[in-house]
């Protein structure tokens, strides 16, 4: 059966892709033409050309393929971008989506913890935790709409599963993408660690669950598919010590954190051009982030391993690859 992937020179899309080869599947990938191919070079893929805000070249895609992965998105946690985030999140989600309904395929669609409800780590968010919390971003509000269409191409008979990852690290990380959270520790910039709690997991494992909701996951259910809670400097300090570089002093308090979302967010203001550190990010970075992986274990027989082996996995590949 060949499957096709959207995403695939993004972290999650190119694990994916990695391990249906190593499976033996054929592997269609949709690619636009500003895609970095580095990222797919040597692999046996198919490449259709397009964009999933191109319904045509989607539908185009999906002809002749048994399942589609859905990991394309547009990530960034600030407040601008609402418009190119909506368009490619919630938009061109809805064009897979019809895509597949209309051929008659299987759908995995890759959200984010992001889109659910925030809970504290007395009480951790579960796949049915109401999403009417957390920082309204536009990457957190087009990943919950995008998830509705989804929900709603369900309704009208797609066969789509969603799959909600956590904080992901591991190889093939061509961007970077979360771990240039990784590799800015490495570099000693992390006297002051976030004062939040996040779900740290291997991207390996996500790819596995991807694939197991695949094969056994129930139309319109979600999967969070995570790993271990860790505290940002408990995250920070293993990072530290696996990069053997210094570990935090300690969390950064509020004032810390204001000052620099503020700082961010007047530079924005200034240069019209948003940077990783806004009022968004250190925001949601203090907030208290605890999910359960128990659906996904019990359903799909998910088995997260430990986060330390991601952590090492990861830098070694950044090692490999030159980036550290």
């Amino acid at each position: 059966m060949r499957t096709l992937v959207t995403g695939a020179t993004g972290l999650v899309g190119n694990n994916v892709v990695r391990l249906l080869l190593a499976r033996g599947r054929e592997v269609r990938v949709l690619t636009r033409d500003a895609s970095n191919m580095r990222s797919l070079e040597g692999l046996d893929v198919e490449h259709a050309r397009g964009d999933v805000r191109d319904a045509d070249s989607v539908r185009q895609a999906v002809k002749g393929v048994g399942l589609v992965i859905h990991s394309a998105a547009h990530v960034h946690i600030g407040w601008t971008g609402l418009d190119l985030a909506r368009a490619v999140n919630v938009e061109g989600t809805r064009n897979v989506a019809e895509a597949a309904r209309a051929e008659g395929i299987k759908m995995v669609h890759v959200s984010s913890i992001d889109a659910l409800g925030v809970r504290p780590l007395s009480d951790p968010a579960t796949e049915d935790t109401p999403p009417d919390n957390g920082v309204l971003c536009p990457y957190v509000v087009t990943k919950r709409e995008a998830e509705q269409v989804v929900l709603e191409a369900v309704g009208r008979g797609l066969n789509a599963t969603i799959v909600n990852p956590s904080f992901m690290l591991g190889p093939w990380d061509w961007k970077p993408s979360s771990g240039r959270m990784l590799l800015q520790v490495a570099k000693g910039r992390g006297v002051f660690a976030p004062l939040g709690t996040n779900n740290f997991c291997d991207v390996r494992d996500v790819a596995e669950g991807i694939l197991l909701a695949a094969e056994q996951g129930q139309p319109g259910r979600r999967y969070i598919l995570g790993g271990e809670t860790l505290s940002y400097f408990q995250a920070w300090r293993l990072f530290a010590h696996v990069t053997g570089s210094w570990p935090p002093l300690l969390p950064a308090g509020p004032l810390i954190r204001i000052a620099a979302g503020k700082v961010g967010d007047l530079l924005t203001r200034m240069t019209g051009r948003e940077s990783d550190v806004n009022s968004a990010a250190t925001t949601m970075s203090a907030s208290q982030r605890h999910v359960t992986s128990a659906r996904a274990q019990a359903e799909l027989g998910y088995n997260p391993r430990p986060v330390r082996e991601a952590v090492e996995t990861a830098w070694a590949w950044f090692k490999e690859y030159g980036y550290a």
